[in-house]
């Protein structure tokens, strides 16, 4: 696993609200978390796919964000979403309830979608774990995040602006349309300090809303 700028960005907006944060982290990686972490995250060494490596170590935190996965996926990694994805997710929600984390929030993928098939299959198995396991949970279903080294996709604004606007392609376009990295930590913050009851689905407009709009008290509970 990598450290991006997401992770870094979401330890520092938890840290805001939080007293105690940690992150877990191999023991090859766990120099550059400490790098990159700030001050007052404390590396957890374990394996995240592994959840009895860190189980114990999350004890008594109140809330779980769960962003273990492959970096950069795309159709050619179908067996990494399996062998990654698919076990870290699994391990996690294992490990959340063995803890009793009163809030576990995971970041999906918004579906259906004509492509990314097995990234979306492993993803949707996850939130169904997640459904099952009794815990109360947020997940957010971004389609495609909009940043640093991802901005290809702004040539696209102008497209989603119109097809928003025909009826018979708005619900697909505001589905698989684009965030920015500031809404989606936003999103994510927004999750961190109202943990909802139940599991709560919030999608690509309510990330893109906020909670300018009320869009996170507005999602429903599912």
């Amino acid at each position: 696993m990598s450290f991006s700028q997401a992770e870094a960005a979401t330890w520092a907006a938890a840290l805001s609200h939080a007293c105690c944060l940690e992150g877990i982290a191999s023991r090859r990686w766990s120099g550059r978390f400490a790098g990159q972490a700030p001050s007052g995250c404390e590396a957890v060494l374990g394996n995240a796919l592994d959840g009895s490596s860190y189980r114990e170590r999350i004890k008594p935190a109140t809330t779980f964000v769960q962003l273990v996965g492959v970096s950069h996926p795309s159709p050619a990694k179908a067996a990494e979403f399996c062998s990654i994805d698919l076990v870290a997710g699994r391990e996690a929600i294992a490990a959340a309830v063995s803890a009793g984390i009163q809030h576990l929030i995971y970041v999906s993928v918004a579906h259906p979608a004509p492509m990314m098939k097995a990234y979306i299959a492993v993803r949707a198995e996850c939130e169904t774990l997640i459904r099952g396991s009794g815990l109360n949970a947020t997940i957010l279903r971004p389609w495609y995040v909009r940043g640093p080294g991802h901005r290809w996709p702004y040539v696209l604004v102008p497209a989603y602006w119109l097809l928003e606007r025909i009826s018979s392609t708005r619900e697909g376009a505001r589905r698989l349309g684009l965030v920015t990295l500031e809404q989606m930590l936003q999103g994510l913050t927004d999750a961190v300090e109202s943990p909802s009851t139940g599991v709560c689905v919030l999608g690509e407009p309510e990330i893109r809303a906020g909670r300018a709009n009320a869009a996170f008290g507005a999602a429903s509970a599912r």
